[in-house]
């Protein structure tokens, strides 16, 4: 397996190669698939400001490199294509976002399907929610702002609403999915819902981190409205969560049974994923103290 990205960083692992190369060079990419079975999109621009100029030419040189090489495209993307809904999310949903992000998410997979049903290539698409688990750290809602705080026993400060029904993917689920997506044709032409477990609220998944770990669950508070806008005037990632708030102040609900009943991969028990996310945390923190003490 070779993974390509513009910089050679990372944890290295046996079984990948790492490739320097821009996901816009579509020709640098379409050699670089030459006897691959998939090409997987699991690339993000830095931050929500770049979306709007650096994924459309991502996604247009991604989906022509497979198309010329002859291998699956499969993206991983999420619900923000859905937009505010009332109910559960499905995979026949509309994407009918009214928001930039939201908009451009749909845009990429429609473009990939009209390939698709035109024959010109094989397509299709993971979707999840927010996610948690081994090795996230700031890019996830669940992550160094709650879990560091759950074992230390400090305040944990949410985005929105803590007590509103919300789908969480774990990570590793994550990874089983798009094994599936990208070696079974049964996959194709479509977007599956990684399988995730029931929705729970920010205090029950801080509450799930406490008892993996075996401490009191300590004390959760919503960060406000008005206090998120504040801060959207001095910090630009700030300002861009707000098209998505609306996530984490309606129930935000995702169904996934769709893929377990297809191909027959569960999601993992919310006890085991917790508990896997506790310790790479004690891991990660006793590590730093043994980098200190070496320095």
């Amino acid at each position: 397996m070779s993974l390509v990205s513009r910089h050679r960083r990372g944890a290295e692992h046996d079984g990948i190669e790492r490739v320097v190369a821009d996901a816009t060079d579509t020709a640098a990419l379409a050699r670089l698939c030459q006897g691959a079975d998939a090409l997987y999109n699991c690339a993000n621009p830095s931050s929500y400001a770049r979306w709007a100029t650096e994924w459309p030419p991502m996604a247009a040189s991604m989906l022509r490199a497979a198309e010329q090489a002859g291998v699956v495209l499969v993206t991983m993307s999420n619900l923000y294509g859905y937009g505010p809904v009332d109910g559960p999310m499905s995979e026949d949903g509309a994407l009918a976002a009214p928001g930039k992000k939201g908009r451009i998410r749909a845009t990429m997979w429609l473009d990939a399907l009209a390939a698709h049903r035109a024959g010109r290539v094989r397509v299709t698409e993971a979707r999840a929610s927010d996610y948690f688990g081994p090795g996230f750290t700031d890019t996830a809602h669940l992550a160094d702002r709650v879990v560091p705080r759950v074992l230390s026993g400090r305040t944990v400060r949410v985005l929105g609403d803590p007590e509103v029904a919300h789908t969480w993917t774990y990570v590793d689920d994550v990874a089983r999915a798009l094994v599936v997506l990208g070696t079974d044709e049964r996959a194709w032409g479509r977007a599956w819902h990684v399988p995730s477990g029931a929705a729970c609220s920010q205090r029950q998944m801080v509450e799930a981190f406490a008892d993996a770990a075996g401490v009191p669950a300590p004390k959760v508070v919503g960060l406000p409205n008005w206090a998120l806008r504040s801060l959207g005037f001095v910090s630009p990632g700030m300002r861009e969560l707000g098209e998505i708030q609306y996530q984490f102040e309606r129930p935000f609900v995702m169904e996934s049974t769709a893929f377990t009943e297809t191909f027959g991969v569960p999601p993992t028990p919310l006890d085991r994923a917790a508990l896997a996310t506790v310790r790479w945390w004690r891991g990660r923190d006793q590590s730093r103290v043994g980098e200190s003490v070496a320095v």
